[in-house]
């Protein structure tokens, strides 16, 4: 296993990781959560990511009982939450969504029980509230840090101004500003991580929990010949998760990766979570697998790492042509 630092702090994750977003609660149990936590774990990864609004909770739940019996030295791993909208779904009343400092405490307290932790290692704003000052988020998650609660903040879905905006507050007011932020980023998801915040790297640093390194399984090439039942993109309630990616284009670039996958003799999954954490800028990939052999897969990413040669990367933008346009000066 790799480890990079997180952005400028000192904190070193494992460049893969595993999350739970769809998986815990609603496509796997308990026994399987423990196995594939268990082969993450020995596989060298030490960063487990996490939501309030994943399963309503319940994911949380999940995950904080696998945490329990596994007994690992809390030092070996890291976990994490986000918080903005709420696990009370339908039932959610004012103040328990958004950033408002109540809210941020109350997700946070809420979370560290669900998780049965004693702090959160990374503690993460879901989405900006457009209606919360950014002194508020700020001056919320210092105060959660002076607790001991948590131990380090950022964003998730931020763009890089809303970003350097915190840490125009955090600088002018001698607070701790957010040092992680968790877009999405895969072959078709490119303009955040590679060209939004450059700037952000260069200023004040940014680590990267990157979500759906293989866009919903539509990188795996599972969905070549149509939504097999029981996958992510067939589920109900994710419906704008299928229309948003199973677009005819999309498939036939897939079609073509996996064609240089197996000259490379590597899958196109491998291949695709390669090419993410082959980004300097990407600090950890979280992988959503169901299945051990998914898991084990996925995990092969790191030896198809050093076969992305200059060249292999240049087909890979030839086959995809989703590289962003940066600005010339």
């Amino acid at each position: 296993m790799e480890y990079r630092r997180m952005g400028k702090t000192g904190l070193e994750l494992s460049v893969l990781s595993f999350g739970s977003w769809v998986t815990f609660h609603k496509q796997i149990n308990d026994g399987i959560a423990d196995e594939l936590m268990g082969i993450a774990y020995d596989s060298g990864i030490n960063f487990f990511d996490n939501a309030e609004v994943y399963a309503l909770g319940e994911s949380e739940k999940m995950m904080g009982r696998v945490l329990k019996a596994k007994n690992w030295d809390r030092t070996s791993y890291t976990i994490s939450s986000k918080a903005f909208f709420g696990w009370r779904g339908k039932e959610n009343k004012p103040n328990q969504t958004g950033l408002s400092r109540k809210h941020l405490t109350e997700a946070c307290n809420e979370a560290l029980i669900r998780l049965q932790t004693d702090y959160l290692d990374l503690y993460l704003c879901h989405r900006p509230d457009k209606n919360v000052p950014i002194e508020e988020v700020v001056q919320t998650m210092n105060t959660l840090i002076q607790q001991g609660k948590i131990l380090y903040w950022g964003t998730s879905e931020w763009s890089g101004v809303e970003i350097m905006e915190a840490h125009r507050v955090a600088q002018q007011q001698h607070l701790i500003g957010p040092s992680v932020e968790q877009p999405q980023y895969n072959l078709f998801e490119r303009e955040k991580i590679e060209k939004d915040f450059l700037e952000v790297y260069k200023n004040v640093g940014l680590g990267t929990t990157i979500w759906s390194p293989l866009a919903a399984g539509l990188l795996s090439g599972k969905y070549n010949d149509g939504i097999p039942e029981g996958s992510r993109l067939g589920m109900e309630g994710f419906e704008w998760l299928r229309d948003r990616w199973v677009l005819n284009d999309k498939v036939e670039k897939v079609k073509k990766l996996s064609v240089l996958a197996k000259a490379l003799g590597v899958s196109v999954a491998s291949l695709s979570i390669a090419w993410c954490i082959k980004n300097p800028n990407v600090t950890t990939a979280i992988l959503g697998a169901t299945k051990k052999e998914q898991l084990m897969d996925n995990l092969k990413a790191l030896e198809v790492l050093p076969m992305l040669t200059p060249e292999v990367l240049q087909s890979i933008e030839d086959i995809m042509g989703t590289k962003p346009k940066l600005a010339e000066f």
